[in-house]
């Protein structure tokens, strides 16, 4: 089975991880190619350092800070404390010691030529992701960076959103998101084939907007899940009307979007085929026809076990929509 998933931040991760836990104990023969966000990169100190890659290869690669979500278990902070020590910023994005490994090699890598996808697989090599039968590749090899627009004491101004999303925890509300230089990009290589050939395409609960949504925004992205033959099903991000976690709803906010399940599928209604929602919002399965094919059933991901149930429900929602997915 060829799965397909386009995935950003700790949720998109953690669904991963129990999509390849589900497929394990199940004896499913998969191959699954995920679609990572980019546009949260950020250059600090340097060296570029990428969020959403990195979250998905710790969290699968069994490296991941479990309380947290994102960066290494077993970190340690020296480098930051010298950083302070000399007052170099910013103090409100603290790379530790095992995860500024992570970015001194990227941006050796890159330095000497490689794309973003050379460098990529070569720090899934170092976590055996391919073992596991995963393939991690970049929305795009070239730069695109997340800005928000925002109004404060400081007046009007443009922020990267690793500034808006932690030191602000997006208390400030967000006039304009924007992902700069998407519009002239280019999907990275065996991204439109990796939708086009699958014989499933899965929407995790990543942040509809900042993750999901600037995949969307790659040139080709949309067009290939139009035209896939497989079906493509999303997990809601949104639980009776609130993120299952982050600040997804500030993000949903400033596009005009209500925080529900629904108003969260309609972002996606030109291609999607199936959408699991949360037994809290089962009144929108209710007697729904057309597509999107809705379905319900507890979504939290409390634990591995959990999760690889939700990614059961989404695969056999898949294999229910398989024989009538026509292209558009």
């Amino acid at each position: 089975m060829r799965i397909t998933a386009l995935a950003g931040g700790v949720g998109g991760a953690r669904f991963l991880r129990g999509l390849l836990h589900h497929v394990r104990a199940a004896g499913i023969d998969a191959e699954v190619t995920v679609v990572g966000n980019t546009a949260d990169d950020i250059t600090l100190h340097g060296l570029r350092v990428c969020p959403d890659l990195d979250t998905v290869v710790y969290t699968l690669g069994g490296g991941i800070h479990e309380s947290q979500g994102w960066g290494r278990a077993d970190e340690r902070f020296t480098v930051a404390e010298e950083f302070a020590a000399y007052g170099e910023g910013p103090d409100w994005f603290t790379l530790g010691d095992r995860d500024l490994a992570t970015h001194v090699v990227r941006t050796r890598l890159l330095g000497q030529g490689l794309t973003l996808s050379e460098v990529t697989a070569r720090l899934c090599e170092r976590w055996r992701l391919p073992e596991l039968g995963v393939r991690l590749l970049p929305m795009s090899d070239e730069r695109v960076e997340t800005h928000v627009e925002i109004e404060d004491a400081e007046g009007l101004r443009a922020i990267h959103f690793q500034e808006w999303w932690v030191r602000l925890h997006a208390t400030v509300p967000a006039r304009r998101i924007l992902a700069l230089g998407i519009e002239s990009e280019r999907p990275a290589p065996g991204v439109l084939d990796a939708i086009r050939t699958a014989d499933v395409v899965l929407l995790p609960p990543s942040n509809p907007v900042v993750s999901i949504g600037t995949i969307l925004g790659v040139p080709g992205v949309r067009d290939a899940l139009r035209g896939t033959r497989a079906p493509v099903v999303g997990v809601s991000p949104i639980i009776g009307g609130a993120p299952v976690r982050g600040m997804a709803d500030a993000c949903l906010e400033a596009i005009g979007v209500e925080t529900t399940a629904g108003a969260v599928a309609g972002l996606y209604e030109d291609f999607l085929d199936g959408w699991l929602v949360d037994t809290s919002d089962a009144d929108l399965a209710a007697g729904r026809p057309g597509r999107p094919v809705v379905r319900a059933r507890p979504l939290f991901m409390s634990d591995v076990d959990a999760t690889a149930a939700i990614a059961s429900a989404a695969l056999d929602l898949a294999g229910e929509l398989a024989p009538d997915r026509a292209p558009a």
